[in-house]
This record gives C-alpha cells, sequence and structure tokens, in this order.
C-alpha cells in the first residue's frame, strides 16, 4: 500500500507534533508516522524544564535576564563548539515558544505574582528554566498532541521506519513496517522531516526510552546525508542507581546536594562557584573521579540529598521524583538520600542541517535530537533540549512549508522499488531458521560502547572498542530471531534498529578516535586540554561504499570570544 501526503513527519514527539501543527495550519497535508503512540514518546519523560529568558525571576542583584545571557550560557556550556547563529536563534525565539505553549494549554508551575515558575539549572547565571513541577515534558507532549487531535491530523502508529527513498539525488518519501501485520508500507511525499529523537540506547545505561535507538540518524546516513559531531554523547549526572532512570536536574535547581560516602559535598572542590548547579559534563566526570577514588559507595553510587528542602517542597515540586525513588529504589526524599550514578542521557550529535532543518539531501529535513543545527556543540545545558524540539520543530516546518509550493510528487516507481526491495530483506531475515543469538550482540554492543565511549576516553581502549564493533556487524547477518512470523514480530523490529545502532556506534567511535583533543562531554585521559587550534570544528561522517570517513567544517563563530570554561 502506498501512501501519499505532502510532507510525511517521522517522529511523534514534541519535534514531530509541533511540525506537523504548523504544517497543518498552512494548509498542507501532512501525516505523522510514529514507532509507538505520540505519548509515549520519549519527549514524554523530560522532567526538569524549558529555557526561557522571561525574567520572571530576578538573578543576583536583581538584575534580569535577557536572550544575550541565555545564549552566552549556551556557547559556554557547549565549549564554544555550538553554531553561535543558530544559538541566537533558539535563544530569541524561547520567549516565545514557551508563551505559544502556554496559549495552547500547557500548565506551567506559577510564581505568587502568577507569572510562570522559574529554576535555576546548571551552567545558567539565571533562574530560566520554566517547569511545570517535575514532568515539563509531559505536560507539553499531551498539550501538542490534543492540539494534534482537534485538527485531525492523522499519524500512522506502531510503523517502524525501514528506510528512505531517494530518487535523482531527492528524498521522494520512505518505507515502514506496519508492525501490527509486519506489511511493509509505501510513503509518497513532496517533503519527509525526520525527528526521530535520540540513539541513547547503544550503552547500556541510559535513561533514554527503549525506542530511542537512532533509525532517522543512521537512515539518513545510508541516503547518503552526513553525521555531525557523533562523539559528543551527553552523560546525566543523576540516574537512579541500578535503574538509570532520570533523577531531573531540577532536583538540584530547588536546592538538592551531591554527598559522596563521606557525606561530603564533593562538587566544592570541583566547581567552587556553581558546585552542584555546574555543567553536566562537569559534574559527571566529578563524579567519575570520586568512584574511581574509592569514595563512592559499593557498587559505584552516590548519593543525591534533597531532605533539607522539607516535605512541602518535595511534594509540590519534585512529585514525580519522589514517586520514581520511593517506586523504584524504595526509599522516599523527604525522609532518605537518593543513590545516584552518571547515565547516558542526550546525543549532541546527528544528522547535519542548516539553520531551516535541510539537510544535503533536497527534500530531506531534520529537527530535534536526531539532528545537528549545532546549539548544543560540545555539550548541552539543561533546559535547552525541550526548548530545541518545540522552536525547531516549528522554524523546519516553516522552511519545508516554503520550500514545498514549488515541488510536485513524482512517479511512483521509486517507491513501489523500494517496497519490494525491503520485503525480500525481511522475509531473507525471517527465514533464516539457525544463527547468532540477536540479544547477545545488542548486549556486547552496549557494553563496548559503555566501556570504550564513556565518560573518560583513551585511544588504545577506543580502537580496541571500535574493532570490537566492527567484529558485531559481521555477525548481524548470521542472526535468527526463531520467529518466522510477520504479525507482530517485535523480534524483527529489535534486528532492524541493531542494523542502525551498530552504524551510529560506529560513527560515535570513529569521531572519538579522530578527536585528540577533551572539549565538553568528549574527555580523553590521553589529550586532557582543549586544543582550539586544531579542533575547534565540527566532525563529519560520510558512508561511501560502505565505508565511513570522517572530515571537518569550521564551527560558527559570533558575538562570544573563546575563553577557558570554569564553573
Amino acid at each position: 500500500m502506498i501512501h501519499h501526503h505532502d510532507v510525511i513527519i517521522i517522529g511523534g514527539g514534541l519535534t514531530g507534533l509541533r511540525a506537523a501543527l504548523q504544517i497543518k495550519d498552512a494548509g498542507l497535508d501532512g501525516a505523522v508516522i510514529s514507532k509507538v503512540h505520540p505519548l509515549r514518546s520519549h519527549s514524554v519523560a523530560a522532567q526538569g524544564g524549558m529555557n526561557a529568558s522571561l525574567g520572571n525571576v530576578e538573578g543576583e542583584g536583581g538584575v534580569k535576564d535577557s536572550w544575550k545571557n541565555h545564549a552566552y550560557d549556551t556557547v559556554k556550556g557547549s565549549d564554544y563548539l555550538a553554531d553561535q547563529d543558530a544559538v541566537e536563534l533558539m535563544c530569541r525565539e524561547a520567549p516565545r515558544t514557551v508563551i505559544e505553549l502556554e496559549h495552547m494549554g500547557t500548565v506551567w508551575s506559577r510564581l505568587e505574582n502568577g507569572k510562570i515558575a522559574q529554576r535555576p539549572f546548571g551552567g545558567a547565571g539565571f533562574p530560566r528554566t520554566c517547569y511545570a513541577a517535575d514532568r515539563t515534558g509531559h505536560n507539553a507532549l499531551h498539550t501538542l498532541y490534543e492540539n494534534m487531535v482537534g485538527r485531525e491530523i492523522p499519524v500512522y502508529e506502531e510503523f517502524y521506519l525501514t528506510s528512505l527513498v531517494i530518487d535523482e539525488g531527492r528524498c521522494v518519501g520512505c518505507t515502514a513496517l506496519d508492525i501490527m501485520t509486519g506489511e511493509v508500507h509505501g510513503f509518497q511525499a513532496r517533503a519527509v522531516l525526520l525527528a526521530t529523537g535520540g540513539f541513547g540506547r547503544i550503552y547500556d545505561r541510559s535513561t533514554n526510552a527503549l525506542i530511542n535507538t537512532g533509525e532517522g540518524a543512521s537512515l539518513a546516513l545510508e541516503a547518503g546525508a552526513q553525521l555531525k559531531d557523533m562523539e559528543f554523547v551527553q552523560f546525566h549526572p543523576t540516574t537512579l542507581y541500578g535503574t538509570n532512570i532520570l533523577i531531573t536536574e531540577g532536583a538540584r535547581g530547588e536546592g538538592g546536594i551531591l554527598l559522596n560516602k563521606d557525606e561530603k559535598r564533593f562538587m566544592e572542590g570541583y566547581a567552587p562557584r556553581t558546585r552542584d548547579l555546574a555543567a553536566r559534563d562537569v559534574i559527571s566526570r566529578a563524579m567519575e573521579q570520586e568512584i574511581a577514588e574509592g569514595r563512592a559507595y559499593p557498587g559505584g553510587y552516590l548519593y543525591l540529598d534533597l531532605r533539607h528542602l522539607g516535605p512541602d517542597k518535595i511534594r509540590e515540586r519534585l512529585p514525580g521524583i519522589r514517586q520514581i525513588a520511593m517506586d523504584f529504589a524504595g526509599v522516599d526524599p523527604i525522609e532518605e538520600k537518593i543513590p545516584v550514578q552518571p547515565g547516558q542521557h542526550y546525543s549532541m550529535g546527528g544528522v547535519d542541517v542548516g539553520m531551516g532543518g535541510a539537510t544535503s539531501i533536497p527534500g530531506l529535513y531534520a529537527a530535534g535530537e536526531c539532528a545537528c543545527i549545532s546549539v548544543h556543540g560540545a555539550n548541552r545545558l539543561g533546559g535547552n533540549s525541550l526548548l530545541e524540539t518545540v522552536v525547531f520543530g516549528r522554524l523546519v516546518a516553516d522552511k519545508i512549508i516554503e520550500d514545498v509550493s514549488s515541488i510536485n510528487f513524482t512517479e511512483e516507481g521509486p517507491i513501489k522499488t523500494a517496497m519490494i526491495n525491503m520485503d525480500i530483506k525481511i522475509g531473507d531475515i525471517l527465514g533464516r531458521e539457525e544463527g547468532e543469538n540477536l540479544f547477545q550482540i545488542r548486549e556486547a554492543m552496549t557494553r563496548t560502547m559503555s566501556q570504550g565511549f564513556g565518560i573518560l576516553r583513551e585511544k588504545q581502549e577506543m580502537q580496541e572498542s571500535l574493532q570490537e564493533i566492527k567484529k558485531l556487524q559481521k555477525q548481524l547477518p548470521r542472526v535468527s530471531l526463531q520467529n518466522s512470523k510477520r504479525e507482530l514480530n517485535q523480534a524483527l523490529v529489535r534486528f532492524l534498529e541493531l542494523e542502525g545502532m551498530l552504524l551510529l556506534s560506529e560513527a560515535v567511535a570513529r569521531s572519538a578516535i579522530a578527536r585528540e583533543e577533551s572539549r565538553g562531554s568528549h574527555f580523553r585521559t590521553d589529550y586532557p586540554g582543549r586544543d582550539d587550534v586544531k579542533f575547534l570544528k565540527h566532525t563529519l561522517i560520510d558512508l561511501k561504499d560502505d565505508e565511513m570517513r570522517v572530515s571537518y567544517k569550521p564551527v560558527k563563530l559570533g558575538m562570544f570570544e573563546l575563553e577557558e570554561r570554569v564553573y
């Protein structure tokens, strides 16, 4: 079956839904493809908040916040690898975006004067993170989905993206697997938007949902687009020990403190000025050092202490965190400390796009975490990810609306061919009666990535890990799923995910090995200093004839000069 829409949006999170609303309001026929129900997209798990220079809470000395302050904190937080024109655009658009969400129906937490509440976040010079208790993503996603339903925008729910269709150098649609029936569908469009989120599940300790496997980025790479800055993978300092469920930075924004096994507030020794509200990469490395030097608890965890905040504040502003701690760790933060450890959280890298979200392939666009417009550079500040999804979800839609006015539908031939080829591929996968175990390969990949490309990195270990990833890639074609049915075959979906995950693992590995410096989340013990002479540039990954190549392009500087990054 072939479906026809002006615009196909792949991904049902905040980016995809915001783009879909903009496209619908422009009078175009847009549709969303999502491998889960949109309300189960990973955006729903975002806890802490969304940055905007509203100035509702004054900084030190009664100073008001501004978009320039927001931009400076973002560029500094990025370790000067962010493109400053993109950062300026995002920070200028931030207040409008928060107010727009409010008008759509998002219920923000409030100050006593009725204005939108704002809390401090790591690496920020002002309290600028707008929040809805500790369920900000949940509130925003439900708001956008309600607006989607009201506009009757079609959603192909539980459809898994299997290929992008390129005809004469242009993206003309895609194919997707209907998970319920096992049938391959074709989608013809004048433009395709990738909004598929991150790829955190290539690591074994991650806050990411199980669906965050990065197929948008991997299929874009296979189609001929470039990936950018894939070595920059963020590790969040506070994930719940044993499960790696996110414990929002908002907990520290409200006054929570980190303690080692000696009951010492150890961040005072690593970031004397900002302490527990330093940037995430700084705190994660500090925690890793505390663990390595024996100042953590057996098993490698530290404590986040909220008890001094008092029951009322915890119940009002951190109800979700309290529930998570009680349900999954058996501790009540009102009375007990929360055991935490760093875990993979976010992907700064992704599909290389311009300011309007266009890739190097005409007709193909990307936005949100799967893209790299480079507003985060080498390290993202908390509160900027939710902002990016909604700002660029709208702006990339505006670019698509402008571009598709001059584009006509092509013939169905390329879509039909892609469907046939994918059907043959799936038949071959399902027909293997004996072979390797899929989940053993996946576990080996996540373990290898965590060991070789975690918080601390070193050349020899990275090279050995890359060789292990290449070995796993060669094993994959020999996998047998032990399930030949097409209907509801989750093992088949896991196999298709793993193909792309191994490709992205190699992209992370090659990018990290080539960058012989430490910057933001990429810290090399053999090159511990930042090198602006050799590496003030973006890493690019190409795939040609099944060989991955690394190249570079300049960072776009602007109003903020390079300086030492200290907190």
